[in-house]
């Protein structure tokens, strides 16, 4: 493996997921945690899946940037949504399934369809989970 470009550091502390809290080493990101009331939990605060969601949706929206400029594709108006969804197994655990749908103006189906496979190809979360949960990837042109 190359050298990292980047570490970023969170420190989980209490409950966890149960009302704990979450920050970073550099104290930019400082939140309380606690489980969706669809998960029976009191809801009022964030959740991994939360987390997990903005930051697929922001690393693909810039894989997405950097495709389209890769490919010299003029892209006027964009947008990612993530969506990270819980599942329980059979045997008592929890998985994950996610869908990615990209939002783009100033292109046709075809060269959103392929610009959105482009970044879910370079995209780190895409690679990091590709195989292990599934992934659905779509792109609308506005």
């Amino acid at each position: 493996m190359t050298k990292p470009l980047y570490l970023g550091i969170a420190t989980s502390t209490g409950d966890g997921r149960t009302g704990g809290q979450a920050r970073t080493d550099d104290g930019l990101l400082d939140i309380s945690l606690a489980i969706p009331k669809e998960m029976g939990g009191p809801g009022g605060a964030t959740n991994p899946e939360q987390l997990f969601a903005a930051g697929w949706a922001s690393c693909f929206h810039s894989a997405l940037k950097a495709v389209a400029a890769q490919r010299k594709v003029k892209v006027t108006d964009s947008a990612v949504v993530a969506e990270v969804q819980v599942h329980s197994t059979d045997e008592g655990g929890f998985t994950l399934s996610a869908a990615l749908h990209a939002e783009l103006s100033g292109v046709d189906q075809t060269t959103a369809d392929r610009l959105v496979e482009g970044a879910h190809a370079i995209c780190p979360y895409s690679n990091a989970t590709r195989g292990n949960i599934p992934v659905t990837v779509d792109a609308t042109v506005a």
